[in-house]
């Protein structure tokens, strides 16, 4: 009965591992892709949502390894990972900072940005993949009875609407000349930036 209990937590484990690998890889591509389409375009929004893509990848990382290091009855010490997830914040709050000097340039200046095509592809795409993702997530942090893999769901909802927000101020730029849309799409995304740079600075989900 023990053995039969750990063999199911073994493939969830495995199953959770996977997950976290196809976010790595996806949010990999998406990030390098994004920050490269918005810096041609000029895109405060979609330089802002590559960037945090990237900062996405370091969690999936991080978990990723804690899943695969229980697998090998292996323990990992919570700091490493507390420790971890303070730079993430660290990082989506400085995000923030960069993401308001940057708007509020551009709208004073009346800077506009070019039209992104990739950029619209790609926030479409993500649009799907994300929920998909965070709700497969959820249902192996709920298996696992893990905090850690359940804020790391939610922070896959967040990336799910920063897609959505970008996408419409790229999409409102394209389709009527809004150029204004673009960076007030980059201040739209503060509140879960922020919300998500201070929960990972505080550790609220430190634990597996």
């Amino acid at each position: 009965m023990i053995d039969s209990a750990l063999d199911t937590r073994a493939a969830v484990l495995r199953r959770g591992a996977a997950l976290e690998m196809l976010t790595v890889g996806y949010n990999s591509v998406e990030g390098l892709v994004a920050i490269a389409a918005g810096l041609i375009a000029g895109s405060v929004a979609l330089t802002g949502f590559g960037i945090d893509s990237v900062i996405e990848v370091a969690s999936g990382v991080v978990l990723w390894w804690r899943l695969r290091a229980e697998l090998g009855a292996a323990r990992v010490g919570a700091a490493v990972e507390a420790r971890a997830a303070r730079l993430a914040g660290f990082l989506l709050l400085a995000l923030a900072v960069y993401i308001v000097a940057e708007s509020g340039r551009r709208l004073f200046t009346s800077d506009r940005p070019g039209e992104s095509v990739v950029g619209i592809v790609l926030t479409a795409l993500s649009l799907i993949v994300m929920p998909l993702l965070a709700r497969a997530k959820l249902r192996v942090a709920a298996s696992l009875g893990s905090r850690a893999l359940r804020a790391d769901a939610h922070e896959t909802i967040v990336c799910a609407w920063l897609s959505a927000t970008t996408l419409l101020g790229l999409g409102l730029n394209a389709l009527l000349g809004w150029w204004w849309a673009d960076p007030v799409a980059a201040l739209a995304m503060l509140p879960l930036i922020i919300r998500e740079g201070v929960e990972a600075w505080r550790g609220d989900a430190a634990e597996l």
